[in-house]
């Protein structure tokens, strides 16, 4: 791992690598920049995304770039109705001495692919939900410690939810974004296509290693923060919160229920990595804002009225920006 001599170094040396990173995963991806931009931003803040698209998108192979292009051990599970909580942590088994031996699942992995995670029952998806928030699992009274660093990177169909399992808000908050995909447009679909029906195999480069990207995660966190960016970040988490004295019209209108303290966090973490991913050293409310949408989306519960209306969340928000 490279050492810096000032936070200032570092900073540029991560505004660097994100450039690098984005070059390498267009390599493979082609549009999708927003979205790239949004999972690196949670890999620095040290955070989990959700992708939410329909079939056909590009969500699990733009996982799986971005896994190519860092030099770190990665895993897919692909969810479904029968899968059990130790087929993701792993289990206990005798081995030839008939001794319990503990096996690690496909979870004990620096990244995480939890493919068409709302395929599978709740008492599944809580075990991923254990290792998401404490790093670490339990089996057998033992305690594992996971590696360092985890990023759990979900898909989601939001079509054809027959068959689902809704994820609960408890484990939805514990995602830092949740990531629309939308369709590519005819310029991006027209190179798609030329490069998914031909020969021609990309070669990723390995751009960033484990300590690298540790390093970068505690960077990210020493970014100073002028008062006026937190309170506009927490004002704004406080709009969304019907029936309190903040709340703006939009939120005692159209939402049941608003975004929590983390939501907060996730704000002024993600504005500081946005700011650094854009060269500068300290974040302002435009940083804020970018990473707004994806961080207040799945925070926010619409009410029946909002419904009715068809009034969505993604407009909600834009309103209280």
């Amino acid at each position: 791992m490279t050492q810096f001599s000032s936070d200032k170094e570092a900073a540029d040396a991560l505004h660097d690598a994100y450039r690098t990173l984005t070059s390498e995963i267009s390599k493979v991806i082609v549009g999708q920049e927003e979205v790239v931009r949004l999972v690196l931003t949670a890999v620095f803040c040290q955070g989990h995304c959700l992708l939410v698209g329909v079939p056909g998108l590009a969500k699990t192979l733009l996982i799986q770039t971005i896994a190519n292009s860092l030099d770190m051990s990665f895993s897919r599970v692909q969810f479904t109705p029968d899968l059990m909580p130790s087929d993701i942590v792993g289990a206990e088994t005798l081995d030839k001495d008939r001794n319990f031996k503990f096996v690690t699942g496909p979870v004990f992995a620096n990244i995480v692919l939890a493919d068409e995670i709302n395929r599978t029952p709740p008492k599944t998806q809580a075990a991923l939900l254990e290792a998401m928030q404490e790093h670490a699992v339990t089996v057998a009274g033992h305690r594992y410690t996971l590696p360092r660093p985890f990023f759990v990177l979900a898909t989601q169909n939001p079509i054809e939810q027959e068959g689902t399992y809704p994820l609960p808000e408890a484990q939805l908050d514990r995602f830092m974004f949740n990531i629309t995909l939308g369709y590519p447009s005819y310029e991006s679909e027209l190179q798609i296509v030329k490069n998914t029906t031909g020969a021609f195999t990309t070669q990723l480069n390995k751009i960033l290693h484990a300590d690298d990207i540790m390093a970068f995660q505690q960077l990210v966190r020493r970014v100073p923060v002028v008062d006026n960016v937190v309170e506009y970040a927490v004002q704004l988490v406080h709009k969304t919160r019907p029936g309190q004295p903040m709340a703006s019209n939009q939120a005692n209108q159209y939402l049941e229920w608003g975004a929590g303290p983390r939501a907060s966090q996730h704000l002024i973490v993600g504005a500081k990595c946005n700011a650094i991913l854009n060269g500068k050293y300290s974040p302002d409310i435009e940083d804020v804002q970018a990473v707004a949408m994806p961080i207040l989306r799945h925070r926010i519960v619409r009410n029946f009225k909002a419904e009715a209306e068809g009034i969505t969340e993604e407009q909600i928000i834009r309103e209280l920006l």
